[in-house]
């Protein structure tokens, strides 16, 4: 098989093993936009914790996090970790709303995919992976969340090479898949999945991995990602 071939066959062994993944758990689009930026360099069950403090105290939606300082948003971000510095993303955030969009999110989500990730991307602390989050996952536009688990499993399987980078991985996965929201977000969520339970940093569980057969002779499995 070739790449494109290797890639969509990926898809769908790894559906058959684990089933929809349903993800992002989120209420509201503002939510996940919230829930991407919080979830950086953290895990989703301490961002769940902050959310749900947010959400206590009245705080999830732009115009209240706009009015709220960014010390008292701190405390109440403070399970995400890194909690000041998030703070101050999500108070970069909710600026770029309001300046530019008159504090609506739809506003913002009505522009075209290209100049709406360049927009998201212009707020400082949002890098391509939190941007392309909140662009599939909130806006419901086609573009492929590449993370340390998809480029793990590309690399593992002789893919990708391991100085790619993030718009070479994301270019890779593009090309291979049919241009579909429904797919993106699902495989995405599938990778995080393998990633997390066999294909893993320093300790890959590969015989029970359902992608194990794929695996051809001699390729790396140590921590190169």
């Amino acid at each position: 098989m070739n790449t494109g071939e290797k890639i969509r066959a990926f898809y769908d062994l790894l559906l058959a093993a684990y089933g929809p993944q349903g993800w992002w758990p989120a209420d509201t689009p503002f939510e996940v936009a919230v829930g991407a930026i919080l979830t950086q360099n953290t895990n989703w069950k301490n961002v769940e914790r902050a959310i749900a403090n947010l959400k206590r105290e009245g705080l999830l939606e732009a115009a209240a996090l706009a009015r709220t300082d960014a010390e008292r948003l701190a405390e109440v971000i403070r399970p995400a970790g890194y909690y000041r510095v998030k703070a101050k993303r999500l108070k970069n955030f909710v600026r770029l709303l309001e300046k530019q969009f008159g504090g609506s999110l739809d506003a913002l989500f009505a522009l075209g995919t290209a100049a709406l990730r360049e927009t998201i991307l212009g707020v400082t602390g949002i890098g391509p992976e939190t941007a392309d989050s909140i662009v599939l996952y909130a806006a419901h536009r086609p573009v492929f969340v590449v993370d340390a688990y998809t480029a793990r499993v590309l690399y593992r399987h002789g893919l990708a090479e391991a100085e790619a980078t993030y718009e070479d991985l994301q270019e890779l996965m593009q090309e291979a898949l049919e241009e579909d929201v429904g797919l993106y977000q699902e495989y995405h969520a599938l990778l995080v999945a393998v990633g997390k339970r066999q294909c893993k940093k320093a300790a890959p569980a590969c015989r029970s991995c359902p992608l194990q057969e794929s695996l051809e002779e001699g390729q790396p499995v140590g921590d190169e990602w």
